[in-house]
This record gives structure tokens, C-alpha cells and sequence, in this order.
């Protein structure tokens, strides 16, 4: 594959994975707009687990041997410790805070992947995660912004998990035959089954539902959770983890759009920059792509062709 068909392949790759931190900017406006208040736990459960058992009927495949087990750890950690926080977050911080505080993800991903990948951190991508850091710690300094401490360790311990989640999915990628939509609903269904009892031990009962609030979960189970875990989970087989993570930044610059053009939040010229040097940062933090290396086929080396054809020979001698 030559330079430009490499580097058209991974900008339509690194395209369609940003789709998905895209929609998770949208989780925190629907969440305080649409959602029945303080049940962050409940939320997270309706978003995860229909989700998972509609992909499951969907791709009508069931984990095999060790991918049971995998595939319970990655729904943890993608899932079932994720969703909870991230909920908490979004509950006791502005529609965007909870976002930009989870933007430190990259630097998080950069060391896991050093750790469990081999992967180096880059010229890239190391500069590029603490200037994403920098540029989104720019958009929560907002004039009159309450910053709660129990939402900012759980938006914290939401990012550091969904990191642990992606270094883990890249390092045991899939079983042969399987595609990432059933993966998607695997962990789904395993993270929406965790969460279930602790939901119900520590919010009791589900709450009563109204129009507004089932067309909020919908739109979570399927296009934010469904769909964008799909093509994030994609995105992670054709990327390196520190490119995928680098994408992160994305959701809380559309949190504070959305905050900003749909919930009358106020942006300040600083928060602006921030969002600009976040959003630069994703950009240049892309590694550069490089061409494929032609693998020399045997025909071209007649040398050697003929010194394998004379073993064969020997070989057929003795077996007779």
C-alpha cells in the first residue's frame, strides 16, 4: 500500500472513530434535560444493558472459553465502572465540567500502553495529550463554575477506567470469526449485568418514567451507547491506543457546544482558546501514517526457490 492510500485509510479511520466521542458529548445535556434527577446508577444501567441484549440478539454470538472472562473485565471497565461514574459526574457537575475533567484519558492511555503494548509514547503523542489536558483545563476555568469534588474524582476515576478498558481491548483483541458489533454487545450486557444489583441496592426501585425521560434513554442505548461504542471499539483494532484516546478530547469540546448553543451556557474567550488548543492537540497528535512494506514474494529470489525445491526433493527421497 503506498503513502497516500495509507494515509487516506487512517484519516476515514480516525474520521469515523471520532463519531464517537462526538456523541458522548452529547450524554451530559441529555442527562440533565431528559433524565429523571440523581439516579446516576439507574441511568447507567438503562444505557448499557438493553443496549447489549438488542446487539446480542442481533449478532446471535455467545463469548467462547477464556473470552467469557475477558469479555467480563472489559465490560467492567468500559461499562459497568465507567457509566456509573461518568453519570455521577454529570450529576453533581455543569454539562460540560464533567467532560473536560475526564480529558487527562490520553495521558492515562499513554502510560498503560507503554506498560501492557510496548507502545512508546511518541514525538506526538505525548506533547498532543498534555496540551488536550491543558487546552480543556482552559474550558473548566468558567467564571462562577461550581466544581465539586465528588464529581471531579468520579469524572477522574471514569476516565482512568475507560483507559484501562481500551488498553485492555487492543491488547486482546478479538477471537477469530468474531466482529466488534458482538464484542460491543458482549460487554455491554456484562457491564448493564453488573451494574443492575448495585443499582438496586443503592437507589431501590426504579424511578417512574415519563415521555421525555424514555426518549432520553433511547437515544443513550442506541445511537450513544450502541453505535458509538461499536465504532469506538473499531476504531481501536485499526488505531494505536494513544490515536484512539486522542479522540477523547472531542467530547468535551461538544459538551460545551451543546452547553453553549442548546443550554444557554455562557463560553468566555479563555474557554474558547481552551477548546481550539484541545481540539489542535487531537489533530497533530494523530500519528503520521506509513506506507505498508512490501513482503518480497518467494519467486522473487530464484536462489532460494530452487534451493527449496531441491529439500523437497531430498525430503520426497527419504519418505520413500
Amino acid at each position: 500500500m503506498s503513502l497516500r492510500s495509507s494515509r487516506k485509510a487512517a484519516v476515514a479511520a480516525v474520521a469515523v472513530t471520532a463519531l464517537a466521542p462526538v456523541s458522548w458529548g452529547s450524554t451530559y445535556a441529555v442527562t440533565t434535560e431528559f433524565l429523571p434527577p440523581d439516579r446516576p446508577l439507574f441511568t447507567g444501567l438503562m444505557r448499557a444493558l438493553p443496549a447489549g441484549l438488542a446487539v446480542l440478539a442481533l449478532t446471535r454470538t455467545l463469548p467462547r472459553g477464556a473470552w467469557w472472562a475477558k469479555s467480563a473485565v472489559l465490560g467492567a471497565l468500559n461499562i459497568g465502572a465507567f457509566f456509573p461514574l461518568l453519570f455521577l459526574a454529570a450529576y453533581r457537575l455543569p454539562g460540560g465540567v464533567a467532560a473536560v475533567v475526564g480529558s487527562v484519558g490520553p495521558l492515562f492511555v499513554i502510560g498503560l500502553a507503554a506498560l501492557a503494548l510496548s507502545e512508546r509514547p511518541t514525538v506526538r503523542g505525548l506533547p498532543a495529550a498534555i496540551a488536550a489536558a491543558f487546552g480543556v483545563s482552559l474550558v473548566v476555568l468558567k467564571a462562577g463554575a461550581a466544581l465539586d469534588l465528588v464529581g471531579v474524582l468520579a469524572a477522574l476515576a471514569s476516565s482512568a477506567s475507560m483507559s484501562a478498558g481500551t488498553v485492555l481491548t487492543k491488547r486482546w483483541g478479538r477471537p477469530e470469526g468474531v466482529g466488534p458489533l458482538a464484542m460491543t454487545g458482549w460487554q455491554l450486557t456484562a457491564g448493564g449485568l453488573l451494574i443492575a444489583p448495585v443499582a438496586l441496592l443503592v437507589e431501590g426501585a426504579p424511578p417512574a418514567l415519563d415521555g421525555r425521560n424514555i426518549a432520553g434513554y433511547l437515544y443513550l442505548a442506541l445511537a450513544n451507547t450502541a453505535v458509538a461504542y461499536w465504532l469506538w471499539f473499531r476504531g481501536i483494532e485499526r488505531l494505536t491506543a494513544t490515536s484512539v484516546t486522542l479522540l477523547g478530547p472531542l467530547s468535551p469540546i461538544t459538551a460545551a457546544v451543546i452547553g453553549w448553543a442548546a443550554l444557554g451556557q455562557d463560553l468566555t474567550p479563555v474557554q474558547v482558546v481552551g477548546m481550539v488548543i484541545a481540539f489542535g492537540a487531537t489533530v497533530v497528535g494523530q500519528p503520521a501514517p506509513r506506507p505498508a512494506v512490501r513482503t518480497p514474494r518467494s519467486f522473487d529470489f530464484p536462489e532460494r526457490n530452487a534451493r527449496k525445491h531441491s529439500i523437497d526433493l531430498i525430503d520426497r527421497a527419504v519418505r520413500r
